[in-house]
């Protein structure tokens, strides 16, 4: 496979156990225009990470028993129809975060008049600016965007922030691929994780609530590993 590309092929809509990955421009540092490119020209219904429901990640959110106007922040939301979902369900305080504003332009226009119960913020969660200003969290939730951080610098600063900005009592939601999970998606490489490592990074101020082994299955009909952790802040 050729290491960079000039088209959204299955390979980089994928997330792949094998391949080197494949990427749609040489250069990568710019990563808000590189998930851009990913959401662009392109059915995202298709793309390997999209869910038609959010339901392990709902079922999560359920378990803490947060009442309807607790702070719920998303992180690398992208498109996810868990934002339409709890919007539906009468939360009241979410907060949609992506590093590409072409990801979450398409929850905007899905939610058309109820786009104003949702607050957008594009933004880079490792090199964070607007997200510094950022309201206390009752939930933090991330299904498959702390992975995408292989480098140690970018694992502190995600976890810097989360310990921020998640208040006492607050819960943190992290579903990313399991240990026999993906090596690449969408032509970057990923660090894969369980309960442990998790745990490891969070440090003794969080107590591990749940976790379980997931199948995701892709649009494609292929499966991804994931592991889904529910921590609680002491």
């Amino acid at each position: 496979m050729s290491n960079t590309c000039n088209s959204n092929t299955p390979e980089q809509t994928s997330c792949s156990i094998t391949d080197t990955g494949c990427s749609t421009s040489k250069n990568t540092e710019n990563l808000g225009e590189y998930w851009c490119g990913k959401y662009t020209d392109v059915d995202y219904t298709k793309l390997g990470w999209y869910e038609e429901e959010s339901t392990p990640t709902l079922a999560l959110i359920k378990e803490t028993k947060s009442k309807k106007d607790a702070v719920i922040f998303n992180v690398g939301a992208g498109s996810t129809t868990l934002i339409d979902s709890l919007v539906q369900k009468g939360y009241t305080n979410i907060i949609a975060n992506d590093i590409s504003s072409c990801a979450l332009k398409n929850i905007k226009n899905r939610l058309q008049k109820k786009e104003s119960q949702v607050s957008f913020i594009v933004d880079d969660l490792v090199n964070p600016t607007l997200l510094n200003d950022l309201p206390k969290i009752d939930i933090w939730n991330d299904r498959a965007v702390l992975h995408f951080f292989i480098e140690e610098k970018d694992q502190t600063a995600y976890f810097n922030l989360l310990k921020e900005k998640v208040v006492k009592k607050g819960f943190v939601i992290l579903a990313e691929f399991n240990l026999q999970g993906a090596t690449t998606c969408s032509g970057l490489p990923v660090k894969r994780y369980d309960a442990k490592i998790l745990q490891e990074k969070l440090g003794n101020d969080f107590k591990l609530l749940k976790n379980f082994n997931h199948d995701y299955k892709m649009p494609s009909g292929e499966i991804r590993k994931y592991v889904y952790t529910l921590f609680q802040r002491k």
